[in-house]
């Protein structure tokens, strides 16, 4: 799984992607983690350079993918 951290962000602490299986997941600085399904390639690309993570997060897979709290 590829992982992202270097960033800033109030909520996200990590992001990572495995893209033999399309899935995204997020840890948040609270100690929750999730996992997203069926998330595109494009979607992790542009989510890894996005100015905020967070609003990213919310306008672009909340609610549009399939997930599960690990």
């Amino acid at each position: 799984m590829e992982t992202v951290s270097d960033f800033e962000s109030s909520n996200i602490q990590k992001i990572g992607f495995d893209q033999a299986q399309s899935l995204l997941q997020i840890w948040f600085h609270n100690g929750t983690t999730y996992q997203y399904f069926d998330v595109p390639t494009n979607v992790w690309e542009a989510f890894k350079v996005s100015v905020s993570k967070g609003q990213y997060m919310h306008a672009q897979i909340r609610g549009k993918y399939r997930y599960t709290k690990v």
